[in-house]
């Protein structure tokens, strides 16, 4: 019997003569009495634990690279940094090892691994980490459940709901895949399953849907934000609105990597989200008036804008300010040439 079992168990047994105890005749011997309740209250909690009243829990110690993770958690594994699991895997240390055991379930026909985890993807991720850096002993502690994949599931998602680090997008996603594989694609019975308002899980699987092209306008999945993503989900129902949108967060994403490249701040997700609700507008020059297209540097400041689009071409201003240069402005010309040929105003007629 494992120490924490049999810790568990003694407990109980404490218990049970104490109160066994507490009850017996005053005439009775004490070594006659203190007998007595001792075989009462173990075969009292050995009772319980057959009968499924206690259960006992087993917390193994094990190899995180003998433990996969399961694909129906919300979380994404790939995108788990040092960075976002700092705070945590300083804890580990300060406690010298992992203190609140993650949920895994056993794993058949798979050469590789034992076990794959339910809950407790950071943990995981963690424990692997500190075991490539300097501290190879850590070991992954973790309880086996026997659970379905519906249940899974729902413990992930109860996890998860505590957690700020999972995105409004991460668990769209993760929703709606889930709303085929476990509810035969009835949201009313997952709502209910999942004890959420029929409404607040309607939104997010509208947003589960905004393609990964919009997507990648955002400097990280993380920006898209539950309030901001439905308007863009519900703006995109419209093929026409859906299109120009598509095109635009082509340019953006062209941005947002050119400023990486370059070491600069990343375009804010309320700027990003302007542009895309704006994205009709851009397409049609705001009939014939000025677009909104501009191009900004990294210290906040317009280096270009569009004034006017017209049949005979584009009008464009530059802005002056201190520290322009002219590698900073032909970046901006390529940009506005691919944002008008992204959104059909090419100047290639």
């Amino acid at each position: 019997m494992a120490r924490k079992q049999s810790d568990y168990l003694a407990a109980l047994l404490a218990e049970e003569e104490g109160d066994a105890a507490s009850a017996a005749p005053p005439r009775e011997p004490a070594e006659l009495r203190s007998r007595t309740t001792t075989l009462l209250g173990r075969e009292s909690a050995l009772a319980r634990v057959a009968s499924g009243e206690v259960r006992q829990v087993t917390q193994l110690l094990l190899d995180p690279a003998r433990v996969r993770i399961w694909p129906g958690n919300a979380r994404n594994y790939d995108l788990l940094s040092e960075a976002q699991c700092r705070e945590l895997i300083d804890s580990i240390i300060a406690e010298g090892g992992q203190k609140v055991p993650a949920v895994v379930r056993r794993v058949e026909g798979d050469p590789n691994h034992d076990y794959e985890v339910i809950a407790g993807t950071r943990r995981h991720w963690s424990i692997s980490w500190l075991r490539a850096n300097s501290y190879p002993d850590m070991q992954f502690v973790a309880q086996v459940a026997q659970l379905d994949d519906e249940a899974a599931f729902r413990l992930a998602d109860l996890e998860n709901r505590a957690r700020a680090d999972v995105s409004d997008l991460e668990r769209a996603r993760n929703y709606l895949a889930a709303l085929t594989t476990h509810y035969g694609n009835h949201q009313t019975r997952m709502a209910e399953r999942l004890k959420l308002s029929k409404g607040w899980l309607s939104k997010m699987l509208k947003v589960a849907a905004i393609p990964d092209a919009v997507i990648a306008a955002f400097a990280s999945p993380h920006d898209v934000q539950l309030k901001p993503g439905y308007a863009l989900a519900q703006a995109m129902q419209d093929k026409g609105e859906a299109k120009a949108i598509i095109g635009v967060a082509q340019v953006i994403a062209r941005e947002q990597a050119a400023r990486r490249d370059a070491g600069q701040p990343a375009i804010p997700a309320p700027d990003v989200l302007r542009r895309l609700l704006g994205a009709s507008k851009m397409m049609l020059g705001e009939d014939g008036g000025p677009d909104p297209y501009r191009y900004i540097n990294k210290y906040g400041r317009d280096v270009m804008s569009i004034q006017a689009i017209n049949r005979h071409g584009v009008t464009v201003r530059l802005h002056a300010h201190p520290g322009a240069d002219d590698e900073e402005i032909v970046t901006a010309l390529r940009h506005m040439l691919s944002h008008l040929e992204s959104t059909g105003q090419s100047l290639k007629r």
